[in-house]
C-alpha cells in the first residue's frame, strides 16, 4: 500500500520516452477498445520495473465495458466468418506490416515496461511479424479432406468451421508476442477475439491495440 501511494504521488516519466507518443500513447490512456477507445474501470499506473518510476496511467475496463465488448463480438461474428479466408488473410497481412512499421518503438516499450533486454524485445515483436506471415499463407490452405464412404456413389467432405469467439489471455513476460500468435491464427480461421493482458504491461496492450486499430 505504501509503495502504491508513493507511485501515485511520483511524477510520471512519460516525457522521457519520445517513442511512446510515436505509438499513439499519452500520459492518460483508455484501456478498452471495441471500435473506439473507452474505459470505466480502475486506473493503472504503468511502472518501469528497472527503476520503479511511474511512466503513464491507463484506465482499465469495468465489468460493463467487458459486456459491451462481448456484445460487439457477437454482432461482428457472423459477418467476419462470412469473409472469404484469403481476404481475412489480407487483413492479417496488413497487421504484420504494421508490426514491421512499429517494430523498434514497440520493442523499446516492451523493454521499458516489461524489463527484458532490447534484443529480446525486438525478437518478440519479430515473432509477431512472423506469425502474421505464416497466417497469411495458412489463409489459402484451410483445406478439408475428401473421405471414402460406406454408401455407394458417395464421398464424405470434411469442412472446418470457426470456433466463434476466442479469449486471449497473456502474461507479462510475453506481452505482445503471445497476442500475435493467437490473434493471427484465430483471425484467418474466422474467429473474433477479446484480449486480456497483464495489468503490469498495460501500456503495451494499448500500444498494440492502437496498431491493430490503425
Amino acid at each position: 500500500l505504501v509503495l502504491l501511494v508513493a507511485l501515485a504521488m511520483s511524477a510520471l516519466t512519460f516525457d522521457k520516452y519520445p517513442f511512446l507518443a510515436e505509438l499513439g500513447l499519452s500520459v492518460d490512456n483508455s484501456g478498452c477498445y471495441n471500435g473506439s477507445w473507452f474505459s470505466n474501470g480502475p486506473v493503472i499506473t504503468s511502472v518501469n520495473p528497472t527503476t520503479n518510476e511511474p511512466i503513464a496511467r491507463i484506465t482499465g475496463a469495468s465489468g460493463d465495458d467487458y459486456e459491451a465488448c462481448i456484445k460487439a463480438m457477437e454482432e461482428a461474428r457472423a459477418g467476419w466468418q462470412a469473409v472469404p479466408a484469403p481476404k481475412r488473410g489480407e487483413i492479417v497481412r496488413q497487421l504484420g506490416e504494421a508490426f514491421r512499421k512499429y517494430k523498434e518503438p514497440l520493442a523499446k516499450l516492451v523493454s521499458l515496461e516489461m524489463g527484458k533486454i532490447y534484443a529480446e524485445a525486438l525478437g518478440e515483436v519479430q515473432e509477431g511479424v512472423d506469425i502474421c506471415d505464416y497466417a497469411v499463407g495458412l489463409s489459402r490452405m484451410l483445406a478439408g479432406q475428401v473421405l471414402p464412404s460406406e454408401r455407394p456413389e458417395h464421398a464424405m467432405l470434411e469442412c472446418w468451421h470457426p470456433l466463434g469467439m476466442i479469449g486471449i489471455i497473456t502474461a507479462f513476460n510475453f506481452p505482445g508476442g503471445v497476442f500475435a500468435w493467437n490473434a493471427g491464427i484465430s483471425l484467418v480461421w474466422g474467429n473474433v477475439s477479446i484480449w486480456k493482458g497483464a495489468s503490469s504491461t498495460a501500456l503495451i496492450i494499448v500500444a498494440v491495440g492502437q496498431i491493430v486499430a490503425e
